[in-house]
């Protein structure tokens, strides 16, 4: 899988340059980015798409030295099952507390 990034968002092109795969990550404040939204198309699903595009966007976040916010569902379980990367959460304490508030599917992403 080649994943397209652009600093607002990472992503992954079927052959015809369809984008199937999207994390939304727009910069929110200077150095800070928020993942908003996860979307892995359905032929892709059950494949750990969405876990690894959540992965390639934070190594490249972490390359630029940029700090992640979340308030996409998927996102905020990711971070919570990766607890390794908590050093690049702008407040760990809040996602902390909105991944121990979540509940149910994540982005209608399965897992």
């Amino acid at each position: 899988m080649e994943f397209k990034y652009n600093g607002a968002k990472t992503w992954l092109d079927d052959e015809n340059g369809k984008q199937i795969a999207v994390l939304d990550h727009p910069e929110v404040r200077p150095g800070v980015v928020c993942f908003t939204h996860t979307f892995v198309d359905d032929c892709l699903r059950g494949q750990g798409v969405a876990g690894k595009i959540t992965q390639f966007a934070v190594d490249r976040l972490k390359e630029e030295g940029k700090k992640i916010e979340l308030t996409c569902s998927y996102s905020i379980k990711w971070f919570a099952k990766h607890p390794e990367y908590t050093e690049l959460l702008a407040d760990p304490e809040a996602e902390a507390e909105k991944a121990r508030q979540l509940a149910g599917p994540a982005c209608g992403v399965k897992q």
